[in-house]
């Protein structure tokens, strides 16, 4: 076969990948693309869109480019041992929150980073990236992890805001300690916010029951 009718051979198998994609493409129509993302992100698509104002095509290649860079991380085994050492810290720093409850939803923050960094994410240090990547694998509920970061910093977030902080990474952190629980295992639950607990959470030490 000479030189010349392997290029043909070659130039054709191209164009006719490029107008395979061409005709998926088409076929998805021009909303094909964003319905794709919106599936698999969820409520961080939204998210994505507005921080790029509302710029389809820049949220679209951020989304896509998280994707491609941290889509292989493969969540790393949780050993019993250690879920139940991090459920005990979660319980601890919920109970916390009556008396120190901006000590407690920083607590919160620390303790989110250091289960993501054990299960395969990157380190605490690299926070951008770290939410980055578990924006990816846990798309639904990583705002949590941006929430309680967001009240532990804020020097004028309301205790009710810090409450409502701690409530919503609690989905993030059953997520991180939940994924991966070896087989026939009875993990420990975490005990829940009651709503006993709800009523007492903005009470100051020392005011009673």
């Amino acid at each position: 076969m000479s030189t010349l009718t392997v290029v043909l051979i070659i130039v054709v198998l191209v164009a006719a990948l490029v107008g395979a994609g061409l005709l998926l493409r088409a076929r998805r129509g021009p909303g094909g693309e964003a319905r794709a993302l919106k599936r698999r992100f969820g409520p961080e698509y939204g998210r994505t869109l507005a921080r790029h104002g509302d710029d389809q095509e820049s949220a679209h290649r951020d989304l896509h480019e998280r994707v491609e860079r941290y889509g292989r991380i493969r969540h790393l085994p949780l050993e019993a041992a250690t879920r139940e050492h991090y459920v005990a810290r979660w319980t601890v720093l919920q109970e916390r929150f009556v008396d120190s409850p901006r000590q407690a939803v920083a607590d919160a923050d620390e303790l989110l980073t250091r289960i993501a960094a054990t299960r395969g994410f990157p380190e605490p240090d690299r926070a951008e990236e770290q939410l980055a990547a578990l924006s990816v694998h846990h798309p639904h509920h990583v705002e949590g992890l941006r929430t309680v970061r967001r009240a532990a910093h804020s020097p004028s977030v309301s205790t009710e805001e810090l409450r409502e902080a701690l409530v919503h990474a609690r989905a993030l952190f059953e997520d991180l300690t939940a994924t991966g629980t070896p087989a026939g295992t009875d993990p420990a639950r975490t005990r829940p916010i009651t709503g006993h607990d709800r009523g007492h959470l903005l009470k100051p030490k020392g005011s009673g029951a």
